[in-house]
């Protein structure tokens, strides 16, 4: 089982909120800028990777029951998003690492991608 502390050591990752719950279960990860791939492709226990720092970051990681948000890039949510965060018990996490470079990392650690639609055509 990997969790939450082991993928903030593998992103060097600065933990914004819940630091106590870095016992998470990370089952997949996706990494997406598009918050309707997210709905469409994740499953429960999936670490979100993004370079969005908008409330919809927070409100899609809700619904699709992550169990976290890693900013990429070293970006930086504001106030209202970490706000967002807390109320919904969902950590945030940021590392320097590009999106590419950020799922490459955790792909290595065995974390796998969600599954994705095969296309119509094959």
């Amino acid at each position: 089982m990997i969790n939450l502390n082991q993928v903030c050591s593998k992103l060097d990752a600065k933990i914004l909120l819940g630091e106590d719950q870095l016992d998470r279960e990370v089952i997949s990860a996706c990494g997406a800028d598009l918050m309707s791939d997210v709905l469409t492709f994740t499953k429960r226990k999936t670490l979100l990777l993004t370079g969005l720092t908008n409330i919809q970051v927070v409100r899609t990681a809700e619904l699709s029951d992550l169990c976290a948000i890693v900013f990429v890039r070293g970006k930086l949510p504001g106030k209202d998003i970490i706000e967002a965060a807390k109320a919904n018990d969902i950590p945030l996490l940021v590392t320097c690492y590009t999106l590419f470079e950020a799922c490459g990392r955790l792909y290595e650690m065995g974390i796998k991608g969600c599954p994705h639609k095969v296309f119509a055509d094959e």
